[in-house]
């Protein structure tokens, strides 16, 4: 007969692995079950998810993390948003808020009200109603505040952070919590005779690590659910070509801290900015068979806010998943389940939502199928609606000036994105799919910012006049400009509130 799980290890470290152990720890409790996280100092991490989207607010809620401790530990900074440069045409750029666009009125959204009055001047900045775009625009950053109706009660933003730091940050709220880490290198994995599923872990010191349940977090090498279980690889190159990632800090660039993350495009892929108390994040993210290692690392190089404070460092990968994330008593977390390229920055979300899943589909040594069978379903629904808004990006372009993004502009994509593209082509329309991680605000965006038009308004605007609509849309963004007028420099907030020692 199926017991509880009294015993869980966790193969891994960084960001994935403390993670995770350290919410299995928080929300199980002492006394429900040991947990052991097996990591190797001589391995490093993959540490390119250094942005992040503000539903990480929420993880670090669930831990008892206060936000300013936070940004701290981390030697963070505040995100509001990205800005794109140079993606849907050489010398255009946009910016991804985060939070809405107004306020939607008569139950349809802000947006389509002002695609109707968009063709006039001064309502032609779609950022002029967005409060995270315009504060951005002028570095400016507060969190939310009582304020009534004021865009100032809505403010919504993330994080920049040092994920090497946080993987430490985290690691000590863990072993708080009773969470043990076992120093070594794993050497063999052994599985059970019967059942197959995994029984213990060998070490390089020769120990063994027993469990009733394994939770993947090797990074690229999927130890457990690739290597050892051998679950197969689905790869979705055709439409995400990039393979390849090459990263270095620098120096912070004298002036404003800026409260966003930059992508700028480049003729093989894509670089970014991410702004840190100490240093500036930066990389490459590029396709192998458009451009060599040392010229995408040159190009890195030459577009640098300071001097670079290290070698650059090169990733290889395949963009996709696991055909199946959990595997009998093994679960894949992290890069060991998937890699999607930290674009929209989602990297430490998949993370977040892979562990909040398997709380809520929590398994008995039983490990029944319907509840993996649930688990895997929702992480692949997850990871394709994440791939159908990375590809969004480099389809709706009207780059021709590289073989990269000819190829880009004209290769297949999925259905379910060909149908959101028609739909807003027609009507100005953008709909969220189920629970799908990015809203018709962000959808809205990206579409317009990479320069999409539309053919039509919806027509039940047409309800509010339009005279009344200019009224209403002038309103919004005077409330917007006077709480960016309200708001402290970014910088200036830090220094005050959470300044790193």
């Amino acid at each position: 007969m199926a017991e509880r799980v009294r015993s869980i290890v966790i193969v891994g470290g960084g960001t994935a692995g403390w993670m995770t152990a350290a919410a299995m720890a928080r929300v199980l409790g002492r006394d429900y079950a040991t947990i052991t996280l097996v990591e190797s100092d001589a391995i490093g991490t993959v540490g390119v998810g250094e942005a992040t989207i503000p539903q990480m607010g929420t993880f670090n809620r669930l831990l008892g993390i206060e936000e300013g401790e936070f940004i701290r530990r981390t030697k963070g900074s505040f995100k509001l948003g990205i800005e794109f440069v140079d993606w849907g045409a050489l010398g255009r750029r946009y910016f991804h808020p985060f939070g809405k666009y107004g306020i939607d009125m008569e139950g349809v959204s802000f947006h389509a009200f002002w695609q109707r009055l968009a063709h006039e001047p001064q309502f032609a900045d779609i950022d002029a109603f967005s409060l995270m775009a315009s504060a951005a625009r002028a570095n400016r950053f507060m969190p939310p505040v009582d304020a009534g109706n004021s865009p100032l009660s809505g403010i919504a933003y993330a994080y920049h952070l040092d994920a090497g730091l946080y993987a430490l940050y985290l690691r000590e709220i863990a072993e708080g919590l009773g969470v043990k880490r076992v120093e070594g290198r794993i050497v063999d994995v052994e599985r059970d005779s019967e059942s197959g599923h995994i029984a213990a872990v060998a070490l390089d010191s020769g120990a063994r690590v027993t469990g009733e349940l394994f939770i993947d977090c090797s990074g690229f090498s999927g130890l457990l659910i690739g290597k050892a279980l051998g679950v197969p690889y689905i790869d979705w190159s055709t439409h995400l070509p990039c393979n390849r990632a090459v990263a270095v800090p620098c120096a912070s660039a004298p002036g404003p801290l800026t409260p966003y993350t930059r992508s700028t495009a480049r003729s093989a892929g894509w670089q970014w900015r991410i702004p840190l108390q100490h240093r500036t994040g930066n990389g490459m993210v590029y396709c192998s068979d458009y451009i060599g290692d040392d010229e995408a690392a040159a190009t890195l190089l030459a577009n640098l806010d300071g001097e670079a404070l290290a070698d650059p460092r090169f990733l290889r990968f395949t963009t996709g998943h696991r055909e199946r994330f959990w595997e009998g008593n093994c679960v894949s977390i992290g890069l060991s389940s998937g890699f999607m390229e930290p674009l929209e920055s989602t990297s430490i979300w998949m993370i977040q939502t892979g562990i909040a899943r398997l709380l809520s589909n929590f398994p008995d040594t039983g490990f029944a199928e319907a509840e993996r069978a649930r688990y895997n379903r929702l992480m692949i629904e997850e990871s394709e609606f994440i791939r159908d808004f990375l590809v969004l990006h480099y389809h709706a372009t009207e780059r021709d000036d590289s073989p990269f993004w000819n190829y880009c502009r004209t290769m297949p994509i999925p259905e379910r994105l060909a149908e959101k593209m028609r739909v807003f082509e027609s009507s100005g329309r953008c709909f969220r799919e189920h629970d799908e991680l990015f809203n018709d605000t962000s959808w809205f965006a990206v579409m317009v910012g990479q320069g999409m038009r539309w053919n039509r308004h919806d027509p039940v605007v047409e309800m509010i006049s339009e005279a009344e609509t200019r009224d209403r849309l002038a309103h919004i963004a005077g409330a917007v400009r006077a709480s960016v007028d309200y708001m402290p420099d970014h910088g200036d907030y830090i220094r005050k509130a959470c300044a790193a020692a």
